[in-house]
This record gives C-alpha cells, sequence and structure tokens, in this order.
C-alpha cells in the first residue's frame, strides 16, 4: 500500500506541528491520532519509523505530484 502523496504530506506536516506546538508548552506531546493514522498509512506500529517512512516515500515522489496537494 502507497498512500497519496498528498494526504501523507499533510499528515506529517500537521504532526510536525502538533509536536513543535505542544513541545513549547507541555513535557510530554501526545498528538495520538495523527501518530497512529501515520503508523496505519506507512504500515508501521512506531511513530519514528513511520515519520521515517513517510519522509523516504514523499522524498521519491516527482516534483509534479509534491504540488498536487
Amino acid at each position: 500500500m502507497i498512500p497519496d502523496p498528498a494526504f501523507l504530506r499533510g499528515l506529517v506536516e500537521e504532526y510536525e506541528a502538533l509536536r513543535a506546538a505542544e513541545a513549547r508548552t507541555a513535557a510530554e506531546p501526545s498528538p495520538r491520532d495523527l501518530a497512529y493514522t501515520l503508523c496505519v498509512v506507512t504500515g508501521t506500529r512506531d511513530v519514528r519509523p513511520a515519520l521515517e517512512t513517510a519522509h523516504r516515500l514523499l522524498g521519491a515522489v516527482p516534483d509534479r505530484a509534491r504540488t498536487a496537494d
């Protein structure tokens, strides 16, 4: 299963934005819903490999598909 690049990019951007925002206000950020969805669409069980996989997949997307958000 290869997730839609625009959908995957949106998940990654939203997750990372939440992590950054929560890191400023809380000791333990927990954007669980996005982490879970990232794991599901990347076929992983932990958010770190999910993010690594998402970044790898997005890096392999041709430039024209990256702007098809």
